[in-house]
Order: structure tokens, then sequence, then C-alpha cells
């Protein structure tokens, strides 16, 4: 093995490391409360934790003592011990030390199953490995219990929440320090935090799930949708609208009645079951068919803006990231086999295109036929290796994920990267052979024979409302002027400058920018200092001297410089920066 192996850039490695932390953390956790019952402690991005059965709540102080406890543990250097043990054996050893949840794990167990469990002084858990070898291999000035929430044992409601202790670790303490602090710039970006202080959106107690927009923020919204509909335009796709709610033939038809229905919200109309739509692909397919097509026509691409409902749990909501009703930006491409690469570059192109301009970059993951899927293995085959093609043909370097496309279909996606390298996946591209089929769509080809389409379902944005969180995150809510729902500001510095000041405004409203005006009876430095913290982009300070010499004094958020200037001057500045769509 080369050094490089036993780095955390190994993920292997990485996991090996981390995993090994997880029981340090268990063992504290039995040295200093032994009444807890342990249940799973695995390694999982950014760090590890492990559900623990406790009989009171813990508290920082508690997480305090045991992380203390963890530092005492490392510097004890104890070796891990692996050993096997029979079932029976197993299950005696854990009933012996009351841990109800791993005798259920032993229970569990194929009867095969090799039974394995790891010993570091005093303390034996079962586990299947692998870890270091030593309790000091872990450094103990660079490890960290984050935080402690909620967790049913198993994942399921009916049983017994537990209290699951999540952590951190690495090898270095620099590294630990740098980490902690993207956590606390995380916190600072919180979209939600951001969208109630800037007024754009809210979740009400009456529609968890279900996100109320604010002025400001439909102003945000429909700016990015006009963006979306402009490069759609250009691209060559025509709009289309399909109804929310659809009867429950159409949705056996499409599959998603059989494979997606505990994720769809359903109601009967007149002794008939109806869904609302979890997504916009049925409707396209019923649009595509109202009318004949020649392959003259092909490839047709039709895009929808449309609201879907999907249930999610209540656990799993999150902001605008996870929610049970949003805006999908779809669009569906109907062609012929020929077109088929051609189609995928294009789509390629025009995603990233929209991430090159936001400052995105991304990585691209092709997932394959899941187990549970429709249609012939050959297809699928064809399908996978037409967007194989397509992508090594743009030069596009790309992940392989087994077993994770759609039911209809494999798919191409794309995780774009946020300026704290985290990773989200927005847009995807995926390709049916299948939906066609079940809907029985034909064009009429060059020979005058009936044809069957190829589809394929893509999205850029992947949910509008989800987008708009990702963005406020990474702009920190200071959004480019081309999309901030302010773009400036006008700030009297004292009454006799109103009228300048309004006149200004109606200057700026008449070429379409967006402001307002703080007349009130403040100081200058309490208005600027209110501005900054609405992250609007622009201030035009407005005094006596501004008013005589009909200029106006711009302030600018990114540097704090003020620059005085004449009106006209500002106006070619501000619409430069709104039509080239600067993301800075």
């Amino acid at each position: 093995m080369s050094d490089n192996q036993y780095t955390f850039e190994n993920p292997e490695y990485r996991n090996t490391y981390r995993h090994t932390v997880s029981h340090i953390l268990a063992q504290a956790v039995k040295r200093l409360y032994p009444e807890a019952k342990l249940a799973i402690g695995p390694a999982i991005d950014n760090g590890f934790y492990y559900d623990i059965d406790l009989p009171f709540s813990l508290t920082q102080e508690h997480l305090d003592a045991i992380e203390a406890e963890m530092k005492k543990i490392c510097k004890e250097k104890l070796p891990l011990e692996r050993f096997e043990l029979p079932r029976a054996e197993a299950r005696k050893l854990m009933e012996d030390k009351d841990e109800p949840y791993k005798v259920e794990l032993i229970d569990d167990l194929p009867e095969d199953a090799v039974i394995s469990f790891y010993k570091q002084g005093e303390f034996t858990d079962l586990c299947a490995g692998p870890h270091l070898d030593s309790t000091g291999r872990v450094k103990a000035n660079a490890l960290k219990l984050t935080s402690v929430t909620g967790a049913y044992w198993r994942g399921d409601a009916n049983r017994k929440m537990l209290q699951r202790i999540y952590g951190t670790a690495f090898p270095k303490k620099d590294e630990l320090d740098a980490y902690l602090q993207r956590i606390e710039e995380a916190k600072r970006r919180d979209h939600r935090k951001l969208g109630r202080e800037l007024g754009l959106f809210t979740i009400m107690e009456e529609g968890p799930g279900f996100p109320f927009f604010l002025p400001k923020g439909m102003i945000l919204k429909n700016t990015l949708i006009d963006y979306w509909r402009e490069i759609h335009r250009k691209a060559g796709y025509q709009e289309i609208s399909t109804p929310i709610m659809l009867n429950r033939s159409l949705w056996e038809r499409s599959g998603h009645w059989g494979h997606y229905k505990n994720n769809m919200y359903t109601t009967v109309i007149d002794d008939q079951d109806f869904a609302i739509k979890p997504m916009n692909c049925p409707g396209g397919m019923l649009v595509y068919k109202s009318q004949p097509h020649s392959y003259r026509e092909l490839p047709m691409r039709v895009g929808e803006l449309g609201l879907v409902h999907r249930h999610e749990l209540s656990g799993a909501l999150h902001g605008l990231m996870r929610v049970r009703c949003f805006t999908q930006d779809d669009a569906h491409i109907f062609m012929t086999r020929e077109q088929i690469k051609d189609e995928i570059k294009g789509v390629c192109k025009l995603i990233d295109e929209v991430y090159s301009m936001f400052g995105f970059p991304y990585h691209i993951e092709l997932s394959t036929m899941p187990e549970d899927h429709m249609g012939d293995e050959a297809d699928w085959e064809m399908a996978t290796n037409a967007l194989k093609n397509a992508l090594e043909e743009m030069g596009k370097p790309y992940e392989i994920n087994e077993g994770d496309g759609a039911f209809y279909g494999p798919k191409i996606d794309f995780h774009l990267e946020d300026c704290l390298g985290r990773t989200w996946q927005c847009g995807t591209i995926q390709l049916d052979f299948q939906m066609p089929e079940r809907f029985e769509l034909e064009y009429t080809g060059a020979d005058d024979q009936k044809h069957r389409p190829v589809m394929i379902h893509r999205v850029v944005f992947g949910s509008i409302e989800r987008f708009i969180g990702i963005l406020t995150e990474h702009f920190a809510g200071a959004f480019p002027t081309w999309l901030a729902p302010v773009q400036v500001k006008l700030l009297t510095m004292t009454d006799r400058n109103r009228a300048y000041a309004e006149e200004i405004q109606r200057q700026l409203e008449e070429q379409g920018f967006r402001t307002e005006l703080d007349e009130r009876n403040e100081k200058i430095g309490y208005k600027i200092r209110e501005a900054q913290l609405e992250k609007i982009p622009y201030m035009l300070v407005l005094g006596d001297k501004e008013q005589e010499a009909g200029e106006v004094a711009v302030r600018d958020r990114r540097d704090g410089k003020t620059t005085v200037m004449p009106l006209s001057e500002f106006v070619d500045k501000l619409t430069y920066e709104v039509k080239s769509r600067i993301c800075k």
C-alpha cells in the first residue's frame, strides 16, 4: 500500500478513521453513563454518529464531558482487537452486557454471517469493521462532538426514539478548525435565517413544507423564471402548462401509481381516484399525444414550470431545500433515435451555461438501471450507452452511480458546488424509452410509417424554490444586482432633499430598476447601516451638495466606497450589470 492510502484523501481510510472515533464515542458514553444502551455508530459524510438509548436528555454539558473522555481514551492508546464468535455466544455476550439493540442486530443477521467484535480496553462492540489498530492513532485535539438529535431506532417511527450524537474528526487540528469555521459560515448563510431577515419567504405552522413567498421573494423568483424563459426560448423550447391534478388511470399508465404512490397526494372526485401531480411528465405525454406529429417537427422541445407536490416526512423538511410543493423547471424533448446524442449535448451545454454564469463548478454522475425498473434491459443498455457516448464526445468527466437511475430510464445528474464546497444535485437528464411506449406516442417518419419517439426528461434548476435556497446561501443573501429584489435604495440627508430623491427614483423606475426610498428623519449613518443589513447592491446618498450639482453619491455594497457621478453614468453602470447578468 502506498502512503497516501493512509490519508483522508483516501475515502476508505477516512471512513475507517471516523468509524474508529465513533467507537471511542461509545466507550466514553459507557464509562460516564453505564446505563446507556448502544445502537449503531457509523462513519458518514463529514463525520460520524452514534445512536444511544439513555434515560435522560443529553445537554451541551453532557457532550462536553463525553468529548473530554474521548480525548482521554485517545491518549490511552488502547489497541483495537478483532474477534469472532458463533451466533449463540455472540448473542449471550451482548445479553450479558445488557445491550438489547445489539442482540436484535445479531438476530437479524443472515444465518451464514460472520459475527465479529472489536475490543478496546474494557469496551467491546459488535462491529464488522474495519478500524484503526489503536485509539492512539486518533488525534485527540482534532475531534469534536457537534450536536445531538432524536432518531428512531432503525428509522421506524413506531420504534423507540434514541439520541443521536453527531461528531467529526480529522488527522490535524487545523483541518478541524477549518471545518468548524465552514460550519459557522454555513449557519450565517442559512437560507431560512436570511429568508426571514430579508423578507423573502416563510413557512407557517398551517402549511409545513409549503413555502409562502413574500413580495421580495416573489421578485427574486420571477426574475429567475424570466431568465429561465429567455434561455429556453433561445434554445428552441416551447412552453406549456398542464393540470395540477389528473386521474388515477393516467398515473397507472405512467407507472407512478405502482412505483411512486406513497409519495403522492390523492383525492376522490365523483367516485374516481385522482392524484396531485408529483411530476410533470405524464401531462407532457398527453400534450404530445393531443395532435399528430411528423419527423420534420422533431426534435420537439417542450418546457413547463409546473407546481408539483410530493409527500415528504416531516423530519426531512428543511426550508426551501426539502419541501412538499415546488416549481419544477421541467422540459421534455421528443426525438428520433438518431437525434439522441445531439439533444443530450444541447441540454449539457444549456446546464453548463447556467451554472457557469452563477459561478458554480459541478461534477457529473451517470446513474444506471435500478432494481425497480420498467422495460427491457436491452433498451436500458442502449439508453445508458447513449448518455455515456454523449458525455465522452463532449469531454465531460463523469462517475458511474450504479442502480440509481429513475424507474423509467438512466440519467445524468449535475452536482453543483457552492462557495462553501457543499454539493447540490440540481440539473438532470433522463433518457426514456419506456413512457413513449406506455403512452403509445408516435410520429410519421420520412417513410410515411409510424414510429415511436424517444424522450428526454430534464431540469436545469431542478426546483426553483430549492435553487433560490442554494443561491441565498451561496451569495449569503447579497444577490447580484440583476437578481436583487431591491437594486437601489435612495437615502435622503434631510427633508430638503426629499423632492430631489423622489425625482431620481422616478427616473430609475422608468428605466425598469427596482428601488426603495428611505426619507425618514434619521441620521444618514443609521440609514446606511440598515441598507447594508438589507444587502442592497447600491445606495444613493442624496444631500444638498448632490442636489445642487444634479448628481448622485453612489455607495457600492461590495467595497463600501462612495463615488459621486451624474445619474446618467450610474444608469449606464446599472444597465450593464443587469443586462449582462453579472453575478458578483
